[in-house]
């Protein structure tokens, strides 16, 4: 493992008590007094592999130059980072489109703004030999990476389009198990469940050591094969004061995003791994990274229609009061810099 890179993620993974967040290194983009922390959280994921090469390279910390301090924390799910959002314990977060959601409708529209996307792609059903179709998953369980999260979202809203039931507790024509990826990669090759509709790298993961196939790529039930799977979401509050810093930090996203989505990606996959091997102190296969990788965009799009879509079936799935997402979008930021950069802008939803 590089010496740089244990530099920029930090020596020690320290535990600072943010329902299982931790702080990968507080990096200051220069050497003047620092005036302005940003405290950035991301998962250790690949589908977060814009953020976690952001971080582990120093491109975020440049972008946000002196005076103001990457505090850069990691999370294992969304509701802890919304949770940490709410209690002003986080300024921004990649994350994934339901826990944003949550996050806007439960405080009235309040606490977060969408200033950029960062992934699409890379969901996936992977099912047991033997399942062809969606008649053929009646009696079978699927597994979830959690309850009302945006795969779980996914799989219940198409599981009700082919006339199959589900519910919260596991009951319907298909039971639905949510249950932590790690744990469905074992519990699949065990043959405990009969699929699953996971992001990567599980997806690939279940094809390549469990055996198992595709039966439904979500890029499929999408326009254009494009859904939001990561997407950047700043506290409205510190947008507000610290708009500056926020507009660094998208500069930061865009030229990291164009680093990822390269047409030779083996240095930014290699980054990858050894963070996510720092951080977690589990191994990523190289081989499974790459496969993976060709399933993702990586893109500053937010793609705010998929959005829409999602917070629908989450509310007509019981998981969300009202889909009602009007002003969760502030792309101004973003456009500005596209538009320096001389890229196509982004119409405001």
């Amino acid at each position: 493992m590089s010496h740089g890179l244990l530099t920029r993620l930090g020596v020690v993974v320290a535990m600072i008590g943010l329902g299982g967040a931790c702080a990968v290194g507080a990096t200051p983009g220069g050497s003047s007094p620092l005036s302005t922390v940003l405290r950035l959280g991301y998962f250790p994921n690949v589908t977060h592999a814009s953020a976690v090469v952001g971080v582990a390279n120093g491109t975020f910390a440049d972008a946000l130059g002196d005076g103001v301090m990457l505090d850069a924390r990691t999370f294992n799910a969304g509701p802890d980072v919304v949770e940490a959002i709410f209690s002003g314990a986080l300024d921004a977060s990649l994350i994934g489109p339901n826990p944003a959601i949550n996050a806007f409708t439960r405080s009235n529209g309040e606490a977060i703004r969408i200033v950029s996307g960062a992934t699409s792609g890379g969901a996936f059903l992977v099912v047991r030999d033997g399942i062809d179709g969606a008649q053929d998953l009646i009696g079978t369980r699927i597994a979830s990476p959690q309850l009302g999260n945006t795969q779980d979202v996914a799989l219940r809203a198409w599981l009700n389009e082919h006339g199959l039931s589900s519910d919260a507790q596991g009951g319907g024509d298909v039971s639905v198990v949510p249950q932590a990826n790690s744990q469905t990669l074992e519990t699949f090759i065990a043959s405990d469940i009969d699929g699953a509709w996971v992001p990567e790298p599980w997806a690939t993961r279940l094809i390549e050591e469990g055996g198992g196939h595709v039966l439904v790529d979500e890029r499929d039930l999408w326009p254009s094969g494009r859904y939001v799977t990561t997407q950047l979401i700043v506290r409205t509050e510190f947008l507000e004061q610290h708009p500056g810093v926020v507009k660094d930090l998208i500069e930061g996203l865009l030229a990291v995003t164009d680093y990822v989505a390269s047409d030779s990606p083996a240095e930014a996959q290699a980054t990858v791994v050894e963070a996510i091997q720092l951080i977690t102190g589990s191994s990523l296969s190289p081989d499974i990274l790459a496969t993976a990788w060709q399933n993702l965009t990586f893109s500053v799009d937010p793609v705010a229609s998929s959005l829409q879509e999602s917070a629908n079936d989450a509310e007509e799935l019981g998981f969300l009061e009202s889909a009602d997402l009007e002003g969760i979008y502030d792309l101004t930021l973003l456009n500005e810099v596209l538009r320096a950069a001389g890229r196509p802008e982004i119409p405001q939803p």
